[in-house]
C-alpha cells in the first residue's frame, strides 16, 4: 500500500538480514514484533492445551476434534458478520479485545473452581483455544496481504514470520522453564499455572493490538466499513468467492489435505507421548521441548534459507517441500513408533511448515481481493483446517490403525499435485484471480 524506490537500502544490520526497501523500515518493525506478540501469547497456552486435551486419555482427541469443528461452524458466521459492518481498523482489534476478554473469563475460572476446573473446563479451554489461535493468526496474514503486495511479500514475508517465531521460542522456552520450576538448571521462584499463562498470553494478546492500530496510523486505514479496499457486506461473501473460484478451491485442497495429514501425526504424538511420560508435567514439558526445537529450526530457515528459495524459485518449491517430507516421514513413523522418531518428523515438518510452507502459502492470497482475504480466507483457515482434523481425528476409528500409515502416504502424494498445480498457477505472470471476478487487486489497490 506505499510506493516503494526501486534501490534497495545499502547493507546495514538490517539490510544483512533481509532485502528491505526505503520507508519499508517500520513497517516491517511493526508487523514483526506484531506477529511475535500473538505467538509468544500463543505457545505459553499451546503446551497447557495439549497436555489437558489427553489428561483422560488420547481417545478423546477425536471428540475434542468435533466440538472444534462445531465451535468453528458457529464462530465463522459471527466473524464474517463483524468483518461486513466495521473497517479493518475497527475489527481486527475488536476481534483481538474479544479474545483476551475470554482468556481473562477462563483464568478467573481456572482460579476459583477446584482443581482449576477439572477436565471439563480443560476441554473447553481446548476447543476455545483451537478455534482462536487459527482465528488470530488468519486475521494476521490477511492484514500483512493488504499492506504488502507480491514483490514486497516474497522478500519481507520470511522475515516478519521470524518476529512469530522468535515469540513462539519464548513462549515455548518460558512455559517449559515455568514447568520444570528451573531455567538453565537455576531454580525458578514460580512454577506454570493456568492462571499466571493465560493472563500473561492475554497482556501479548493486547500489545499485538496496539500494533495493528499502530499499522492502521501509518497506512492511514479508513475508519468507514464498505469502501474500495474493506471486505463487502454479505455474511456468505466468502463461501459464494469460493464457489466461484478454482484458484481458491485448489487452496482448499491443499489446506485440507495439509491438516488431514497433520491431524494423523497428532494423533500418533497423543498416543506415544501419552504411553512415554506418565505425569502431567512430564508430558507439558515434552510437547513444549517439541515446541522449542521446532521454532529454533524454523528461525534458523527463515533467515538463511526462506527469503532466498521464495526469491530464486518461486512459490512451487516452496509447497511441495512439505509433501516430499512428509511421505518419507509417515513411512520412518510407520517402522519406528517411538518418541525420538515422532519428535525429529514433528520438528522437520512443523520447522519447514512454518519457515517455507506457511509464508508461501500466505502470498498466494496477496493478489486477491478483501472479500477473499477476510472472508474466503478466514473460512479455509478455520473451518476447512478443523475439517481436516475431523476427518483425520475419526480416520482410524472408521478405517481402522493398520490402514492409516497407507492413507498418509496417499494424502501426501495427492497434496503433492495440488501444490503442484498451484504452484504452476503462480509462474510466469500467470494470473491466480482468473476467474474469482472482479477480485484483481489493482483495480482497488493502485498503491498497493
Amino acid at each position: 500500500m506505499n510506493d516503494r524506490p526501486e534501490t534497495p537500502l545499502k547493507p546495514g544490520f538490517l539490510g544483512r538480514l533481509v532485502s528491505v526497501q526505503p520507508g519499508e523500515g517500520r513497517a516491517l518493525f511493526l508487523a514483526s514484533a506484531y506477529f511475535f506478540c500473538l505467538m509468544l501469547g500463543y505457545y505459553l497456552l499451546r503446551p497447557l492445551r495439549e497436555a489437558m486435551g489427553i489428561a483422560k486419555g488420547a481417545d478423546k482427541l477425536p471428540w475434542l476434534m468435533t466440538g472444534t469443528l462445531l465451535a468453528m461452524l458457529l464462530a465463522n458466521p459471527a466473524f464474517s458478520a463483524l468483518v461486513s459492518r466495521l473497517p479493518r481498523r475497527r475489527f481486527i482489534p475488536l476481534t483481538y479485545r474479544f479474545f483476551a476478554l475470554n482468556l481473562l473469563v477462563f483464568a478467573g475460572l481456572f482460579r476459583m473452581l477446584p482443581g482449576h476446573g477439572g477436565a471439563g473446563l480443560g476441554y473447553t479451554f481446548y476447543i476455545w483455544l483451537s478455534v482462536y489461535n487459527l482465528f488470530v493468526v488468519s486475521v494476521f496474514w490477511g492484514f500483512m496481504g493488504d499492506l504488502f503486495n507480491e514483490e514486497q511479500g516474497k522478500r519481507l514475508f520470511a522475515f516478519i514470520a521470524v518476529g512469530g517465531t522468535l515469540g513462539a521460542i519464548a513462549g515455548a522456552a518460558l512455559t517449559e522453564a515455568l514447568s520444570r520450576g528451573a531455567l538453565f538448571g537455576c531454580p525458578l521462584p514460580l512454577k506454570a499455572s493456568p492462571v499466571g499463562l493465560v493472563i500473561v498470553a492475554a497482556a501479548f494478546l493486547e500489545l499485538a493490538t496496539q500494533c495493528v492500530l499502530a499499522l492502521a496510523r501509518r497506512y492511514k486505514l479508513g475508519d468507514r466499513a464498505g469502501g474500495p479496499q474493506e471486505p463487502g457486506p454479505g455474511v456468505l461473501e466468502g463461501l459464494r468467492l469460493i464457489g466461484r473460484s478454482p484458484y481458491l478451491a485448489l487452496i482448499c485442497a491443499y489446506m485440507l489435505l495439509f491438516t488431514l495429514t497433520t491431524t494423523f501425526l497428532y494423533m500418533a504424538q497423543g498416543a506415544i507421548v501419552a504411553k512415554a511420560f506418565a505425569s502431567p508435567a512430564a508430558r507439558t514439558a515434552a510437547f513444549a521441548r517439541i515446541d522449542l526445537w521446532v521454532n529454533v529450526l524454523t528461525l534458523a530457515a527463515q533467515f538463511f534459507f526462506t527469503g532466498r528459495l521464495l526469491q530464486r524459485f518461486g512459490l512451487r518449491p516452496a509447497l511441495l517441500l512439505l509433501p516430499v517430507l512428509s511421505l518419507a516421514g509417515f513411512g520412518a513413523l510407520w517402522i519406528w513408533p517411538t518418541f525420538a522418531v515422532l519428535a525429529l518428523f514433528q520438528v522437520l515438518r512443523r520447522g519447514l511448515h512454518y519457515a517455507v510452507d506457511r509464508p508461501a502459502r500466505e502470498s498466494l492470497f496477496i493478489p486477491l481481493g478483501p472479500g477473499e482475504k477476510y472472508k474466503s480466507k478466514p473460512f479455509i483457515d478455520t473451518f476447512v483446517y478443523r475439517g481436516g482434523d475431523f476427518l483425520g481425528a475419526w480416520a482410524p476409528t472408521l478405517l481402522g490403525w493398520m490402514a492409516i500409515p497407507a492413507a498418509a502416504v496417499a494424502l501426501s502424494g495427492l497434496w503433492f499435485w495440488t501444490g503442484s498445480r498451484l504452484g504452476l498457477r503462480c509462474r510466469q505472470g500467470k494470473e491466480p484471480w482468473d476467474g474469482i471476478g472482479g477480485s484483481h487487486p489493482l483495480h482497488s489497490k493502485e498503491s498497493a
